[in-house]
């Protein structure tokens, strides 16, 4: 009886310290810091600051998979989004042109608001004839370039969450180690193709630094944006150009309507390559395998793998 009663009393003194080490594991997580909520325009912003936040920011963005960021118009969802962030990330030299002036005002109404190509020095920077005393916004086709806008999303982040500021600047490096390894393996890639065929044909112009960091020349139907359509004259002056130089192969974009490339291959008997990432990446965990390596066509490694393959493949 003595035995039993015992029993009872250890079983009991074990289930008062399960309860309470069980207790104290639920008190722990509730007193861990909540994620900090920032929001993103672009897909590319969107997996910069993601890459660099980690399970401690939650990256709210404003633009999905195959979104034209010269013709976004915000919603009325998306006011909420940026009112209720704790900073604003945006890719900056007028990309966003319609959102800019907001979110300018929103800086100026005490919003952290972080441009991230700020951090890309002018002299790294093109300004093409026909972009009209712009510059070309669209640094994102050179990883060099891009690894530069990760310390901007560093320090952003560790502006508004100095308690995570070293876990943003040990994956910032980390990612930043990344984009140097994938410029490596882009440079070898695209070395496939023989000089006579380094011609990028595009829909619009999207791919200047991509080309300037590889060695192509790159020709966009219709000039920087995408808000005028080509007319008729740049479309017969693309098609001649391609039939003069023996252009294999010429590329719609996700984000652009594919019509002008279709005409221009037909006119200048030219077959289509395939479907390049211009202006947004593709859709968040959608695999795909080409050159030995799979990737994730939703984050900005998966779409530079995607163009490169694709053009290779199109071209060599």
């Amino acid at each position: 009886m003595k035995t039993r009663i015992m029993r009872r009393l250890s079983l009991r003194q074990v289930g008062a310290k399960l309860w309470v080490a069980l207790a104290f594991v639920g008190a722990s997580a509730a007193g861990a810091a909540p994620a900090i909520t920032v929001a993103t325009t672009t897909t590319m912003v969107t997996d910069l600051v993601r890459q660099v936040g980690g399970g401690r920011v939650e990256a709210q963005g404003l633009m999905g998979a195959a979104v034209d960021p010269h013709l976004y118009k915000p919603a009325a969802t998306d006011g909420l989004k940026l009112n209720r962030s704790k900073a604003i990330f945006y890719s900056g030299l007028m990309l966003e042109g319609r959102m800019t002036d907001l979110f300018a005002r929103m800086g100026r109404r005490g919003k952290k608001v972080y441009p991230v190509t700020e951090g890309i020095p002018e002299s790294n920077l093109l300004e093409p004839e026909e972009f009209e005393g712009h510059w070309d916004p669209h640094v994102w086709g050179d990883p060099t370039l891009w690894a530069k806008c990760v310390d901007v999303v560093v320090k952003g982040l560790s502006d508004v969450d100095p308690g995570g500021a070293a876990g943003y600047r040990s994956r910032g490096a980390a990612y930043q180690r990344e984009l140097a390894a994938l410029h490596d393996w882009a440079q070898k890639r695209l070395g496939e193709i023989p000089k006579g065929r380094r011609v990028l044909v595009t829909s619009h112009d999207a791919f200047n630094y991509f080309g300037k960091a590889y060695g192509l020349q790159v020709v966009g139907v219709q000039g920087i944006s995408t808000v005028s359509e080509a007319g008729l004259a740049d479309i017969a002056k693309t098609a001649d150009f391609i039939k003069q130089r023996g252009v294999k192969a010429i590329f719609v974009e996700s984000s652009v309507s594919p019509a002008v490339i279709q005409r221009i291959s037909k006119d200048a008997g030219v077959k289509i390559g395939g479907e390049l990432f211009s202006d947004a990446c593709g859709k968040p965990g959608q695999m795909e395998s080409g050159g030995g390596e799979t990737y994730d066509v939703g984050t900005y490694i998966g779409m530079i793998k995607h163009n490169v393959n694709t053009i290779v493949e199109a071209l060599k």
